[in-house]
């Protein structure tokens, strides 16, 4: 079976996306889905055969709302320093983390995100390399890994957890957003900020998330 190649993505997102702020986010662009719950219906349907991941790239999920605000409103945590965002999504929290001065690299495993957050950086005037390489468990050459709404299953917090304990534990500074997903490990992590961030009821079954900004633990 053929795979689709970045023409395809590109179509595939403009097609399926308009351009949005972010509430909790104004200053951002992005291309975002306006009718959240037929384009995961329609991306499950039409993707499935060559087994593509539901489009988390086109949600601005409360957890990366939340950091990008934090980053934004405390550009002295980032500027200069050398970030990475894993699982960027849309690129929002990426997009952030340059407004506010950082040196940043966008990672996400899905081949979506490339083309969105080309599109998205675009968008906001900014330069956003990107890597799709899968870095769990490897060092990283960077000195913060910020990581917006990655608590969200058992499968992915148990992957990442120990991860993050050994990036901390080397030194970097690991900045996670979550709105009170249930496998956050709260004995890992110490409060930065909460904020109540506007979210889209198709996906949160809510209106407002309180979602907060944590600092791993480095022991």
């Amino acid at each position: 079976m053929l795979k689709p190649d970045d023409r395809d993505f590109e179509v595939f997102v403009l097609a399926n996306t308009a351009v949005f702020c972010p509430p909790h986010v104004p200053e951002i662009r992005l291309r975002l889905a306006d009718e959240a719950h037929d384009l995961w219906l329609k991306t499950e349907e039409e993707l499935e055969a060559i087994c593509l991941s539901p489009p988390f790239w086109a949600f601005a999920w409360a957890g990366g709302q939340a950091l990008a605000r934090f980053l934004l409103d405390h550009p002295e945590q980032i500027a200069g320093r050398r970030v990475v965002d894993f699982a960027t999504g849309s690129g929002l929290v990426a997009i952030a983390a340059v407004k506010a001065g950082a040196a940043l690299t966008a990672i996400d495993v899905d081949p979506f995100c490339r083309t969105a957050v080309r599109l998205n950086a675009a968008l906001n005037g900014v330069d956003l390399p990107f890597d799709d390489r899968d870095p769990v468990g490897g060092p990283l050459d960077a000195d913060i890994l910020l990581a917006g709404d990655v608590f969200y299953d058992a499968a992915m917090a148990a992957a990442v957890a120990p991860w993050f304990d050994r990036l901390a534990r080397d030194g970097l500074t690991v900045l996670v957003g979550d709105p009170g997903r249930r496998y956050l490990p709260a004995d890992r992590v110490e409060h930065l900020a909460t904020y109540a961030v506007p979210v889209t009821r198709a996906l949160e079954d809510a209106e407002v998330k309180r979602t907060t900004v944590w600092r791993w633990r480095a022991d």
